[in-house]
């Protein structure tokens, strides 16, 4: 089990490392991480993951949900809980994308981003 602590949810970068530590856990695929916060002042990191099929973008979304709201943390918005097709979980500071494959590709926030600073993944897990 990871070691998430809420002083770990104080900071923007551990709500980063929590988020990312909890969908590397559920073996979301193709996690990036892209601090955005020069391109925009919508937030200041993007978590952009997918999921093998609509069940596991739904469990994956519920999950991260479920796991930061346990330590007093809530998203301000969610959308697309229900399809399965394209997951977001808005944290003020960091929103989270989740996509099932199909939807990763058409959207390609990473191309849209690319100016963004592409941050490693393995710096960002807790263990």
């Amino acid at each position: 089990m990871m070691n998430i602590t809420p002083d770990l949810l104080k900071t923007t970068e551990g709500l980063v490392k929590a988020i990312a530590s909890v969908l590397d856990e559920k073996q979301a695929e193709n996690i990036k991480i892209l601090k955005v916060e020069k391109q925009t002042s919508l937030c200041s990191y993007f978590i952009i993951c997918d999921g093998r099929a609509s069940t596991h973008v739904l469990s994956l979304a519920d999950h991260v949900e479920d796991t930061l709201a346990s330590l007093g943390e809530k998203p301000l918005h969610t959308e697309g809980m229900k399809e399965g097709t394209w997951a977001v979980l808005d944290y003020a500071s960091v929103i989270v994308h989740i996509f099932d494959r199909q939807n990763r590709e058409f959207y390609n926030l990473e191309k849209l981003w690319r100016d963004a600073e592409s941050v490693s993944l393995e710096d960002m897990i807790v263990s």
